[in-house]
Order: C-alpha cells, then sequence, then structure tokens
C-alpha cells in the first residue's frame, strides 16, 4: 500500500479536516462519557493518575524526568501528580539504582488494583459502545487508533 502524502488536493484537504473534526469530537466526547458515566469505577482514579499508572505498569519504575518525557508533561506537574499520588498510596518512590540520589517511581499494588479497576469498567464501556460493531470493525479500529497513536508519537519525538 503506498503512502499519499499528498500535494494538498482538495479531496486531501478534506479528509483532512473530517480527520481533525472526528479527533476533537472523540477527545471531547470521551471525556464527557468518563464524567457521565454513574459508576464509581471510573472515578477511583483521576484521568493523570491513571495514565501515569498505566504508562509504569507497562515500562517499570522510572524517574520523574523519564515519566515527564514520556507523557509530554513538564516535570513540576508530574512531580506535583506524583506527589498526590504517593499521599493516595498508589506510587512508591525508591532510591534509583541507577544514580543513587535520585528516585523512581512504582505503582504500588493498591494503584495497580485502583488502575486495573478502572480499565475494566473502560472495557466494558467501550463494549457497550460498541456492541453493534463487528469484530472485524473493532479490530480495524483499534489497528488505525494504534497506528495514529504511533505517528503521534514519532512526531512528538523528531521535534
Amino acid at each position: 500500500m503506498s503512502v499519499d502524502h499528498g500535494t494538498g488536493t482538495d479531496r486531501d484537504e478534506a479528509t483532512l479536516g473530517r480527520i481533525e473534526t472526528e479527533v476533537a469530537l472523540l477527545m471531547r466526547l470521551g471525556e464527557a462519557t468518563r464524567r457521565a458515566t454513574g459508576t464509581a469505577e471510573h472515578r477511583v482514579l483521576d484521568r493523570a493518575a491513571y495514565v501515569i499508572l498505566r504508562h509504569l505498569d507497562s515500562a517499570g519504575p522510572q524517574n520523574v524526568s523519564a515519566l515527564a518525557a514520556k507523557l509530554n508533561l513538564d516535570g513540576s506537574t508530574v512531580t506535583r501528580q506524583v506527589s498526590a499520588m504517593q499521599r493516595d498510596g498508589l506510587i512508591a518512590r525508591t532510591p534509583d539504582p541507577a544514580d543513587g540520589r535520585g528516585t523512581v517511581i512504582s505503582p504500588t499494588p493498591a494503584g495497580l488494583n485502583r488502575m486495573a479497576a478502572v480499565r475494566a469498567a473502560r472495557t466494558r464501556l467501550y463494549g457497550d459502545i460498541l456492541t453493534d460493531w463487528t469484530s472485524d470493525d473493532r479490530d480495524t479500529l483499534a489497528d488505525l487508533l494504534h497506528r495514529l497513536n504511533q505517528a503521534l508519537e514519532s512526531r512528538k519525538r523528531s521535534r
């Protein structure tokens, strides 16, 4: 499959405009759906804590600088979020084995349990929302969203 990076044809511009609109709506509706969902499972973690715990669960312990870089956030923002998460017992700080002066952050069992509860609730929610979609359509959506996220991540790294 060839990739047309476009020369700015009217069709290309219209398609890119549709993509921009749909992504904007996806972000707005996703957040509105999360806030409006009646189950407490969705509210046991705020969005920032959920994203941090998901990343730490998959990537392993990290220092604040690495975490901030990965999440494309300012270090002071991550430090505040991590401090709040530590107060709530969601993460633990331990000495950095590579640099004894620093610390690394890792999820606690309580943090992982709360993250798993939110993830399960979100998975059920999307199962309900996409109940009328075929398995192939769900797979295609997952693949395309993954490709979009990879492209966004690559763009972030190249800047």
